[in-house]
């Protein structure tokens, strides 16, 4: 054999070495490639959806999702307020006097020196990404991303109509409480954020790195400002108002509040005066018309991981940060330990999960961070005060939640909720109530002083729980 020959089997040999390297190093990659993350917010959202039980809501595309994913019917934020919630979720630690105690809370203010949910996952290989709300203020914490977190620019109101815009100019940017969406001049803002976030899945699916991307709707937070079409799915007449608008017998005054989140709106009384019963069906026909208006752009997210083929790998999570009153204990808004304002929707999908999962157990918010990092085998720091859901023996009916607004204290279980407030006056003994909720799941009557031996266990677990913060 001469040299010419050696030398030509010698580069065939090495080129064809090459080239199985190469193919076996990424058949390799792609078994052992983390999973994608799909991490989706939606401000004041309730549980009130088909999948949930409630027929009186039109969410197909999130009903869908529930049949392939864990569906938590259980769920309690931490906080009842966005800032405070979303800053106890993100950063795995509960609210306390210290942290996380206001609607404008933030994280590098309260708790810089730990990582939030996606900085943890930046540091341990993955490409973050924030289209939309997620921490409450855009410009919190922006080390948590890889590229700068992105917002529409358009007011957070988001009046789309001429009539609308020029009466927000008169009333410090707020109109009406709802706008029924037609002759807009321009898209709401949600539709403008699930546009950058196709864009971006686009974009990111031939990305070396597993990405993170977080993608935070705005609706349906006040005002209800929706399309025409999605109002259009109700009829007004056939919606129904809460069916206990009254303070809970024998509930603290301290449970209650006059609402003042609604009151900013031109349409809506001053003062302490009611809302007529007209203007309570349109913030109610309002309501639903923005969450099937984010049902619909929802829908369309999930379509681009479809078509995209990124769908069934990823880890997807949608979740409320806080619960919403819509007149029930004649309250609005949320700021308030009812559990109408603590219960929220939690839906998570597993890598390649098929079928659909009831919890029952209680969990909370603040358990996204450990069940993320066991999704994606991705280690835990060591400051996170939430369980992993992924871990069976976390899921029992002995759970319990803890969610704090203010001065207020709430533990959540299956079977009773129970508050105490502190230091409402020296030497008082603290304001309380307790619910039971299997017989009362409204929460209408407080048996504080009915049911002293479960009351004692309850202050208890209350206890156990606040020396954990």
């Amino acid at each position: 054999m001469n040299k010419k020959s050696l030398i030509f089997i010698s580069v065939f040999l090495l080129m064809s070495f090459t080239l199985i390297y190469y193919f076996f190093k990424n058949e390799i990659s792609k078994k052992t490639k983390k999973p994608n993350v799909i991490f989706i917010a939606v401000d004041d959202l309730r549980p009130e959806l088909n999948c949930y039980g409630s027929s009186n809501i039109v969410s197909p595309n999130i009903d869908e999702l529930a049949k392939s994913s864990f569906l938590y019917e259980n769920a309690v934020c931490n906080y009842p307020v966005c800032g405070a919630s979303r800053a106890s979720l993100l950063t795995g630690l509960r609210p306390n006097e210290n942290r996380f105690k206001t609607y404008y809370s933030r994280m590098d203010e309260d708790a810089d020196e730990f990582p939030s949910i996606p900085e943890w996952f930046k540091n341990n290989g993955y490409y973050s990404v924030c289209n939309g709300k997620i921490s409450h203020f855009n410009n919190d914490s922006p080390e948590s991303w890889s590229e700068p977190s992105w917002r529409n620019d358009n007011d957070w109101r988001d009046y789309q109509t001429t009539k609308n815009i020029k009466i927000a100019t008169t009333n410090n940017g707020h109109g009406p409480a709802y706008e029924f969406g037609e002759n807009l001049n321009s898209n709401y803002a949600d539709t403008k954020m699930v546009d950058k976030s196709i864009n971006d899945i686009e974009r990111l699916k031939s990305n070396s790195k597993p990405f993170f991307l977080a993608v935070g709707f705005i609706k349906p937070h006040l005002p209800f400002n929706a399309p025409k079409k999605y109002w259009d799915l109700y009829d007004s007449t056939n919606l129904k108002l809460a069916n206990n608008r009254y303070k809970p017998i024998d509930a603290p005054n301290i449970s209650m509040h006059n609402y003042a989140e609604l009151r900013k709106y031109s349409n809506i009384p001053n003062g302490k005066q009611s809302i007529p019963d007209s203007i309570q069906h349109e913030l109610i026909h309002g309501y639903s018309a923005c969450v099937s208006y984010i049902d619909a752009e929802f829908g369309r997210l999930i379509n681009s991981l479809k078509k995209n083929k990124l769908f069934d790998d990823a880890v997807i999570v949608l979740w409320g940060d806080h619960g919403w009153q819509l007149g029930e204990h004649d309250l609005w808004a949320k700021h308030c330990n009812y559990q109408t304002s603590l219960k929220v929707p939690l839906l998570i999908k597993y890598p390649n999960q098929k079928n659909g999962n009831k919890i029952n157990s209680i969990v909370e918010l603040l358990d996204l961070y450990p069940t993320l990092c066991d999704l994606c085998d991705l280690p835990k720091p060591n400051h996170l005060q939430g369980k992993s859901l992924c871990n069976e023996s976390s899921l029992n009916k002995e759970n319990i939640g803890y969610s704090k607004y203010q001065k207020g204290e709430t533990i959540t279980t299956l079977d009773y909720s129970y508050t105490e407030w502190f230091n409402t006056k020296p030497n008082e003994e603290p304001n309380k109530m307790m619910y039971d909720l299997n017989n009362d799941p409204q929460e209408n009557i407080n048996i504080i002083n009915k049911e002293y031996i479960i009351q004692k266990e309850l202050a208890i677990k209350l206890d156990s729980v606040r020396n954990l913060n």
